[in-house]
C-alpha cells in the first residue's frame, strides 16, 4: 500500500493545449522518465495511460480529462491530462478546478492555435500560474523563434523564455538554461551537461539579460541590487521566479520534444518550484468561508468525476480540500444528507487502481461503490455541512432528439442517459412532454456522437436521431366570439350545453385571463369553472396552428343550460368547442420562441457574425468590447435559426467563436417564416 504524500510535497499540473499539441505523449513520457510505467505508449496505437476508453481509441485522442501521478524529486505531481477538442472544454475547465498550475502545451510546427487560445482563456479566468511547454521541436518545420513570436502576440510581454533548444528539426538534440548558463544535450535518451555551444553565446547572453531584468523587477530588494551591479545568484533568481510563477505574473516558455525526451525535467522541476496556495470558496449555512488547504483540519473532499468500471462499478475521484482522509473513513454529501463510507481509497493512473494509505489535502484520490454521491457533490463532517463551490459548469450548445431504435426500451433509454449525465454532467436530458421528444444536449457534434458511443457501447441502447421541434405557440390577431353546443342524447339523462365565447388578445407574455360576464343565470355558478377548465384543455392541445395558445383574454358571457342533462362535462366539451370556433374567427398568429444570443468572437469575425445574425432573422441590441478586446456581440434570433448554431459558429470563425444562449421571449412569426409552418402543417394533415 503507498505511503501518504504530505501536502506540501503534492502538485496537481494540468496539461492542456490545442487538440495535437501533444498533451497525452507529454504525459506519457513523464511517466516513462519517472518510472512509473516501464514502457511508452502511443496515442496511435491507442496504447497510453492516459486515453484507455475505445471512444478515445477510435478517435485517436483524449475525449474526457484522465489522471497519471508520478514521482518526481519528492514530490507526487498528479497530472492532469485534458482533451484538445472544443466540444470537451467542460473537461479542461473541470481539471483547472482542481489544478495548482497549468501547463499550456504548444506544438513548436502550428504555434498558437485555436485550442491554445481557449485553454489559456479559461486558466486566466480561473487566476492560474501558467507556464509553456513548446513541444515537438524535432519536427519537420518546427520553428522556436516563430512559436515565440505567436505566444507574445497572443498572450503578452509575461512571455518569458527560461530555455533556447540547441539544433532544430530532426538535429534538436539539447536545450540552452538561461538561468543556468548551461546546455544539456541528450545522446539515446541520456542527458549530459555540456558547455554552451559556441555560436549560440551571444544570443544565449543577449536573452540571458533580459530574462534576468523580467526577474528581478518582481523583488525591489533583488531590483536595488541588480542595479548596482550585484548579479543574483541562480537560486536567488529561482524563487524570484517561482513567486512570479505562482501570481500568474510570469509565464515561463521552456521547450523540448515528448517523443525524445528532450527537456521532460526542467519541466517536472519547474511544476514542483512553484509555490501553493490552495483556497476554496464554500458556503457554511447563510455564511460564506474559504477552504484553506489544510493537512491538519476537518476532512472535506469533493467529487471532482465519476467514472463507471466494468467490473468495479462507479469510481469517485476525490479532490482533497482539507484535512486527510484514511480508509474508512464516514463523510456525510451535504446535497443528499447521506453517509458515505470511504471503504478503500485508490490512487487511480489511466484504469489502475493502487490502494493508498490516506490522502492529504491537495491529493486526488478514487473511491468505488459511494451510494449517493454525484460530479460536484461535497462530503464533509456530519458536524461540519461546508458546501464546496460547484464545479464549473457549461452551457449546453447543440441538441438532438433521441428515440430507442428497438420498439419498447424507452424507459431503458432513460434511465441509460441518466446514467451518461451522471457521468458526464456537460449532457443534459429533458423529456419534452409537448413535443413527446426526448432531447439530449451537448457541447457540439462530437460530443453528442461520443455519447451516443457510449449509450450503445455502456448501456446496450441504440437510437435514432431527430431534429428538435421548436415549441411555437399561437395567439389571436383581434377579437372574435363564437357558441359552442354539445348536446347528445343515448336514453335516460343526456347531455346538454351551450357556451358563448369572446376571445381577444393580451399583451405580449401577459398569459391567460378568463372573465366571467355572465348574467341572468344563463350558466348556472357551478358550471364556470368547467367552462374554464374546457378552455384551458383546449389552449393546450392546440388552435389553429395545432400550437398552444398563449397570450388571450376568453370572456363567457352566456350559453344555455338543462336543469337535468347538463353537466360539468357537457359544458368543457361545449367550452372546448366555442373557444376553437372562437379563435378560428379571430384570426390565429403563429409565434415563435426568440432567444437573445450573445457570441464573443475575436475583431476580425466581427461583421461575419453580424451579417449571419441578420441573415438569422436576428436583431442585434448590442456590439461591445471586453477586456481581452474580443467583440461581444448580443442579438434577439427566433430559436428556430439557432439548432445548429454550434457548428455554424465553429465554421465561421476557424472555431474561436463561443456563445451563450437565454430564452427571452415570444414574437409573432415573420410572413416568409409563416408560409413555411403553413406548408409544413398542410404536409402533415
Amino acid at each position: 500500500m503507498v505511503t501518504v504524500v504530505p501536502s506540501s510535497r503534492i502538485r496537481n499540473v494540468a496539461l492542456v493545449g490545442h487538440d495535437g499539441s501533444g498533451k497525452t505523449t507529454l504525459a506519457e513520457a513523464l511517466l516513462v522518465a519517472t518510472g512509473a510505467v516501464s514502457r511508452r505508449g502511443r496515442v496511435e496505437d491507442g496504447t497510453t495511460v492516459c486515453d484507455t476508453e475505445p471512444e478515445e481509441l477510435r478517435h485517436h485522442g483524449s475525449l474526457a480529462m484522465a489522471v497519471a501521478p508520478v514521482s518526481f524529486d519528492g514530490y507526487k505531481l498528479n497530472i492532469l491530462d485534458t482533451p484538445g477538442f472544443a466540444d470537451f472544454t467542460h473537461e479542461v475547465a473541470t481539471a483547472l478546478a482542481a489544478a495548482d498550475l497549468v501547463v499550456v502545451v504548444v506544438s513548436g510546427v502550428e504555434g498558437v492555435q485555436v485550442g491554445t487560445r481557449a485553454a489559456w482563456r479559461l486558466a486566466a479566468e480561473a487566476g492560474l500560474p501558467r507556464l509553456i511547454f513548446v513541444n515537438k521541436l524535432d519536427r519537420e518545420r518546427s520553428d522556436f523563434e516563430r512559436t515565440l513570436d505567436d505566444l507574445r502576440e497572443a498572450f503578452g510581454s509575461g512571455i518569458a523564455p527560461l530555455e533556447l533548444p540547441i539544433g532544430s528539426e530532426a538535429g534538436f538534440r539539447g536545450v540552452v538554461d538561461l538561468l543556468a548558463d548551461t546546455a544539456t544535450v541528450y545522446d539515446a535518451g541520456a542527458a549530459r551537461q555540456v558547455p554552451v555551444p559556441d555560436e549560440m553565446a551571444p544570443r544565449e547572453h543577449r536573452v540571458h539579460d533580459n530574462l534576468v531584468e523580467g526577474i528581478v523587477v518582481a523583488d525591489d530588494g533583488l531590483m536595488a541590487r541588480y542595479l548596482d551591479g550585484d548579479t543574483p545568484s541562480v537560486d536567488e533568481l529561482e524563487r524570484t521566479l517561482a513567486a512570479g510563477i505562482a501570481a500568474a505574473t510570469v509565464f515561463p516558455v521552456v521547450c523540448g520534444s515528448a517523443v525524445t525526451g528532450i527537456g521532460l525535467e526542467r519541466l517536472a522541476t519547474l511544476a514542483c518550484e512553484v509555490p501553493v496556495d490552495r483556497k476554496v470558496g464554500a458556503r457554511a449555512g447563510d455564511r460564506r468561508v474559504e477552504i484553506a488547504g489544510d493537512p491538519d483540519g476537518e476532512p472535506l473532499a469533493r467529487v471532482l468525476k465519476t467514472v463507471t468500471d466494468p467490473f468495479v462499478g462507479k469510481i469517485s475521484l476525490l479532490q482533497v480540500l482539507s484535512g486527510t482522509l484514511r480508509p474508512d473513513l464516514v463523510l456525510t454529501n451535504t446535497r443528499s444528507h447521506t453517509d458515505e463510507r470511504l471503504h478503500l481509497l485508490q490512487t487511480l493512473r489511466g484504469k489502475e487502481l493502487t490502494p493508498v494509505a490516506g490522502a492529504q489535502a491537495g491529493d486526488l484520490v478514487a473511491v468505488a461503490k459511494l451510494v449517493s454521491s454525484l460530479t460536484g457533490d461535497t462530503l464533509a463532517p456530519r458536524s461540519s455541512p461546508v458546501v464546496a463551490d460547484p464545479l464549473p459548469r457549461s452551457q449546453v450548445m447543440l441538441s438532438v432528439a433521441v428515440r430507442p431504435r428497438t420498439a419498447g426500451d424507452e424507459d431503458k433509454l432513460m434511465t441509460a442517459l441518466h446514467r451518461l449525465c451522471d457521468e458526464d454532467p456537460a449532457l443534459e436530458v429533458r423529456r419534452d412532454d409537448e413535443t413527446h421528444q426526448t432531447v439530449l444536449s451537448g457541447m457540439g457534434e462530437t460530443h453528442l456522437a461520443v455519447a451516443v458511443e457510449r449509450l450503445a457501447r455502456k448501456c446496450g441502447v441504440e437510437v435514432e436521431q431527430d431534429e428538435v421541434v421548436v415549441p411555437y405557440r399561437e395567439t389571436v390577431a383581434g377579437p372574435g366570439e363564437a357558441e359552442g353546443r354539445h348536446k347528445k342524447q343515448t336514453g335516460g339523462h343526456g347531455q346538454f350545453a351551450v357556451v358563448h365565447l369572446r376571445v381577444e388578445p393580451t399583451g405580449r407574455g401577459e398569459g391567460f385571463e378568463f372573465v366571467d360576464a355572465v348574467v341572468g343565470g344563463a350558466i348556472p355558478r357551478q358550471f364556470l369553472p368547467a367552462v374554464e377548465k374546457g378552455v384551458r384543455r383546449q389552449m393546450r392541445q392546440g388552435g389553429v396552428w395545432g400550437f398552444p395558445v398563449v397570450d388571450i383574454r376568453v370572456t363567457c358571457d352566456g350559453g344555455k343550460f338543462h336543469p337535468v342533462d347538463s353537466s360539468e362535462m357537457s359544458f368543457e366539451l361545449a367550452a372546448a368547442l366555442a373557444f376553437g370556433a372562437a379563435v378560428e374567427q379571430a384570426g390565429a398568429v403563429p409565434l415563435e420562441p426568440v432567444v437573445r444570443v450573445t457570441v464573443t468572437v475575436p475583431a476580425r469575425h466581427q461583421g461575419d457574425v453580424l451579417g449571419d445574425l441578420t441573415a438569422r432573422r436576428g436583431r442585434v441590441v448590442a456590439n461591445e468590447t471586453d477586456d481581452n478586446g474580443d467583440q461581444v456581440v448580443v442579438a434577439e434570433v427566433p430559436a428556430s435559426e439557432l439548432t445548429r448554431y454550434a457548428v455554424d459558429l465553429r465554421a465561421l470563425t476557424g472555431g474561436q467563436g463561443r456563445f451563450t444562449t437565454v430564452f427571452d421571449h415570444y414574437a409573432e412569426v415573420s410572413a416568409h417564416a409563416s408560409e413555411r409552418l403553413a406548408r409544413r402543417k398542410s404536409v402533415s394533415v
